[in-house]
């Protein structure tokens, strides 16, 4: 009864009417699609996204020991240029030690690898390891620089791409700011496997810049027993970037 009283009302012929109906019911197909493919969609984005993850040492004769490599969300930093190192990022960049960096990366809720070089990573060699990061968006790296007082080299927080495919990224080389750069061999590791000087006076005694930023680089020099340096400045020398890293985003 309505319906026929509408269709007077309106002046509207059955077949307006089953246009009309039909129309509808187009629409409403077309919704209920457009929203099952945006489901879709919201779901392939949420899936966990799987990283093929290769670090080169791009040095002459300067080591990394061992890499700590985190997936992590936005509001985390390992470290950041121009303030204060914590006392994780202290401990890595002075020994060597990521224990501390990998549990505070780790309570935040973090995807942490450590160690893929299984060791010393070598001027030249590269660490390949593979990382599924979840709806994690960021990634970071760090490991010391050997021979340095607290250089180290890092990644902080670089944006995961969204798209498959493969990503080069260079890493620089950072000063941790919490030991004047001396270079003497007494306030450094020291591995077998770096000749070392005797003698030097210190190219430093105090910290100038307390803040992490660029490191500047070995001064070094040339005398094996004196001078200002335990450092050979011909070998324990360099220049930015440090590393490459290859990231492949399946």
């Amino acid at each position: 009864m309505i319906v026929r009283f509408i269709r007077h009302a309106l002046n509207i012929t059955n077949n307006m009417m089953d246009a009309i109906m039909k129309t509808t019911m187009h629409l409403s197909s077309v919704i209920k699609a457009s929203l099952i493919s945006t489901s879709i969609l919201c779901s392939v984005g949420l899936q966990a996204a799987e990283l093929d993850i290769s670090v080169t040492n791009a040095t002459k004769e300067i080591y990394f020991t061992p890499l700590l490599i985190a997936a992590h969300s936005a509001d985390v930093h390992l470290f950041e240029s121009g303030t204060s190192a914590s006392a994780e990022i202290e401990a890595m960049a002075e020994g060597g030690d990521i224990s501390g960096l990998s549990s505070l990366a780790s309570n935040t809720g973090a995807v942490v690898i450590e160690n893929p070089a299984s060791g010393i990573l070598n001027p030249g060699v590269a660490a390949t390891t593979s990382i599924s990061t979840g709806d994690l968006d960021r990634l970071s790296v760090t490991a010391m620089l050997l021979p340095t007082n607290d250089g180290f080299v890092g990644l902080d927080s670089w944006v995961i791409p969204p798209t498959p495919g493969t990503y080069k990224v260079y890493l620089n080389s950072y000063d941790a700011g919490t030991e004047a750069n001396d270079e003497l061999a007494a306030s450094m590791p020291n591995p077998p496997f770096i000749t070392f000087g005797t003698g030097g006076t210190g190219v430093e005694t105090t910290v100038t810049n307390d803040k992490v930023h660029i490191h500047p680089g070995n001064l070094g020099d040339t005398n094996p027993t004196g001078g200002v340096s335990d450092i050979n400045s011909s070998a324990y020398r360099w220049l930015n970037p440090v590393a490459i890293m290859t990231v492949t985003v399946k």
